[in-house]
């Protein structure tokens, strides 16, 4: 009898999994409406001249919910609370270069990795010739945007931080001198920071690790394999790499 109890408890433990993944689709396409919680952070997600978001995930995120017969909603949202707001269901997904980690994987249902990415240091030029290797960014004090990978690399390496709201605050707290350096996203260092770029006093130096970007829906929810079927179909017809290629990230691209 007590197998019997058992084996029935099992079976309704995955019927009730079954019908949260199911819920998750059918509340996107009841609603008709994907809600995407981005931050501003170019080349992913930034607004063009007439207040319209762009960027690679921007347009990927478009793409995506066309797929699905939806439309499309960008939150920025304040990025040390994104778990807490996909949970609440103010946002229906991150999608804004998010690194997958343990905490991240943990706490949604995570795409398969779509972009390479890493943690890269931020100095003044005027400064740079002196920071030969990690040693020497020992006593320096880092922006780094609270929650993010930038801010988990520092503090475990037992580095100084002045957590900000976001990575473009990071550069900012650059530029301005309050803070001495600053940790962010490779991808972002390429297009913000150097000659040509509104920070060219700014240059990006040592690379702090390697990591790979996901896009993160809640737990449990369908969502997440119904999008790597989207990006292998993207990146088989080419309109993924062409998308990339737009805003000079296809380097980075990961083969689906």
């Amino acid at each position: 009898m007590k197998k019997i109890i058992c084996i029935v408890l099992a079976l309704m433990a995955l019927f009730t999994i079954a019908l949260a993944e199911q819920a998750d689709s059918e509340y996107i396409k009841g609603k008709g409406k994907l809600v995407v919680g981005i931050t501003d952070f170019e080349p992913m997600d930034y607004k063009d001249a007439d207040g319209n978001w762009i960027g690679f995930d921007a347009d990927l995120a478009k793409a995506f919910a066309a797929s699905l017969g939806v439309e499309v909603e960008f939150v920025e949202i304040d990025w040390d609370n994104k778990i807490l707001e996909l949970n609440g269901k103010t946002i229906d997904c991150v999608w804004n270069g998010m690194t997958l980690t343990s905490e991240v994987l943990s706490a949604m249902e995570c795409s398969k990795a779509y972009l390479n990415n890493a943690q890269i240091v931020i100095l003044p030029v005027s400064k740079a010739a002196d920071i030969a290797d990690e040693a020497a960014l020992a006593n320096l004090t880092f922006a780094v945007e609270a929650g993010s990978a930038g801010e988990a690399v520092v503090t475990e390496k037992g580095w100084a931080t002045t957590p900000v709201k976001a990575q473009s605050d990071a550069l900012m707290e650059v530029a301005a001198g309050t803070s001495d350096a600053a940790v962010i996203d490779s991808l972002m260092a390429a297009a913000m920071v150097g000659e040509g770029t509104g920070y060219a006093d700014l240059t990006y130096t040592l690379e702090l690790n390697s990591e790979e970007y996901g896009v993160g829906f809640r737990k449990g929810s369908d969502l997440a394999e119904t999008l790597n079927a989207f990006l292998k179909t993207a990146y088989d017809d080419g309109s993924l790499l062409e998308i990339a290629t737009t805003y000079g990230v296809n380097a980075a691209v990961v083969a689906q």
